[in-house]
């Protein structure tokens, strides 16, 4: 038995960052969140997955992916794959922050990273990766009318998690994590109207 257990316990705690542990490993991802300004309003950059990518196929998603092991943090790895998907030059990127990261049920940790890209843009998509590429005006998004929220049951015991979903804008379907991703960069400027 150790006599000072109490003390070392109480130092080692003092000296700690308290951290969140997810009861499943989760890999960790980073995204671009491009906004750009065309024609007097500032919109949102998208892309549309194509069929043949391991995950989410078909699906509207900014660009990024998996952090590599070469990858300085999150915000090199958004560049980097956004790069790699769009063509978009990490020069060319002012970025501005990043956003409360998110843990989906595909097993992701998410690190949204915002930045502002110029426009128009010399865009170069991956044509394995991406099936289209388009904007959606964040005044589009603010509107309370096209936003539906729908909940699912949890992966472990627990309240229903919510999921949001966009009414089609052009043909795309903004839902899921990408849609949560949205409202958070609106309620962090102030837009999103409930």
């Amino acid at each position: 038995m150790i006599a000072d257990l109490p003390e070392r316990l109480e130092s080692a705690l003092r000296a700690r960052t308290p951290g969140v542990v997810p009861e499943w490993s989760a890999r960790p991802a980073a995204v671009l969140v491009p906004l750009l300004l065309d024609g007097g309003q500032w919109q949102l950059l998208f892309t549309r997955r194509t069929e043949h990518v391991e995950s989410h196929r078909g699906q509207v998603s900014f660009p990024g992916g998996r952090i590599e092991p070469g990858d300085a943090d999150a915000v090199a790895a958004a560049l980097r794959e956004t790069r790699e998907e769009i063509g978009v030059q990490p020069q060319d990127v002012r970025v501005l922050g990043q956003l409360d990261s998110l843990l989906t049920v595909t097993q992701y940790l998410i690190t949204p990273v915002v930045g502002v890209m110029p426009w128009p843009y010399p865009l170069q998509p991956d044509p394995v990766e991406v099936a289209g590429v388009f904007c959606i005006p964040l005044d589009w998004l603010a509107d309370p009318a096209h936003l539906e929220r729908r909940t699912r049951p949890p992966i472990a015991a627990g309240p229903d998690v919510p999921v949001y979903s966009y009414a089609p804008f052009e043909g795309h379907v903004l839902w899921g994590a990408s849609a949560r991703i949205a409202l958070d960069l609106l309620d962090v400027l102030g837009l999103r109207r409930k």
